[in-house]
């Protein structure tokens, strides 16, 4: 049976099998629990199977499906499903455990899987993904640098991120247009201590007009007169690194919380975020 790659899907189906052994090796060894997304005509399947304890494989095409249904056999141990990765409730995988996460994913629904990944890190302590390079390189991406946004930001407050390695369109077929990246993900013991509804608002605000400083963009958020005197906002958001985005959404809870707080009885203010 071939699977024909479908445009409207964004499929480009891996075919150097030394590449994706290369890949799932990045993965720790011996999991419990993998998830492969938009495995298509299981190039990475066949090494997920010698290391993994329970594996899931999702696709959202019907003809894949179909193909890895008749290539694998069904089991305890791995089990196939058509579906869309970003409308899975992934709290139902697993029984609720926790697991890794792998994929070859389509160039245009990445930044969305990456952001489904930080709506779910409770449940996903690693995850590799092969991205557009431009895409990798912009969540691995130092303070400073002109492609350090607020994908960088949020995940790498939540996860160590390793760039591994690049792969040329030719180990694709069809092959795509552009150059595609590796990245390794290995989520942090401990989290930002700040609000994180507030921490996710505060980096957003900054990086929309990214050419001002942040005395401008963070208009509306409750400043307070010594924050307003530190050197942070006559910054632009790409020279603030994590940590300090971190120290700054914290001082700016700390500020509302102060200016809501009743004389008579302390308030929750984390929830108006």
């Amino acid at each position: 049976m071939v699977v024909k790659a479908k445009k409207h899907l964004g499929q480009h189906f891996l075919t150097d099998r030394r590449i994706a052994e290369q890949i799932v090796q990045s993965l720790s060894h011996k999991l419990k629990n993998v998830l492969e997304v938009g495995a298509g005509t299981g190039a990475l399947s066949d090494f997920l199977l010698e290391r993994s304890g329970r594996l899931q494989l999702i696709d959202i095409d019907a003809e894949s499906i179909a193909f890895l249904k008749a290539r694998y056999a069904h089991g305890d141990q791995l089990q196939i499903v058509q579906g869309d990765f970003l409308n899975c409730d992934l709290t139902q995988l697993f029984n609720g455990e926790p697991f890794a996460l792998i994929g070859n994913f389509p160039y245009h629904i990445s930044t969305p899987i990456l952001f489904k990944v930080l709506q779910n890190k409770d449940y996903i302590p690693e995850w590799v993904g092969v991205f557009q390079r431009e895409v990798a390189e912009r969540v691995a991406a130092a303070h400073g640098s002109k492609i350090y946004g607020v994908p960088t930001v949020l995940t790498q407050a939540f996860y160590e991120v390793e760039y591994r390695f690049t792969l040329d369109e030719q180990v694709f077929s069809p092959p795509p247009k552009v150059k595609s990246g590796v990245l390794r993900l290995i989520r942090k013991a401990s989290r930002p201590a700040a609000d994180e509804a507030l921490f996710f608002q505060v980096v957003k605000k900054a990086f929309q007009q990214r050419r001002k400083t942040l005395r401008n963009t963070l208009k509306g958020l409750p400043l307070s007169d010594d924050l307003q005197a530190q050197h942070w906002l006559d910054l632009r958001a790409e020279q603030l690194t994590v940590t300090d985005f971190v120290e700054l959404s914290k001082e700016i809870e700390a500020a509302h919380s102060l200016k809501t707080q009743s004389p008579a009885h302390d308030m929750d203010c984390t929830k108006h975020f």
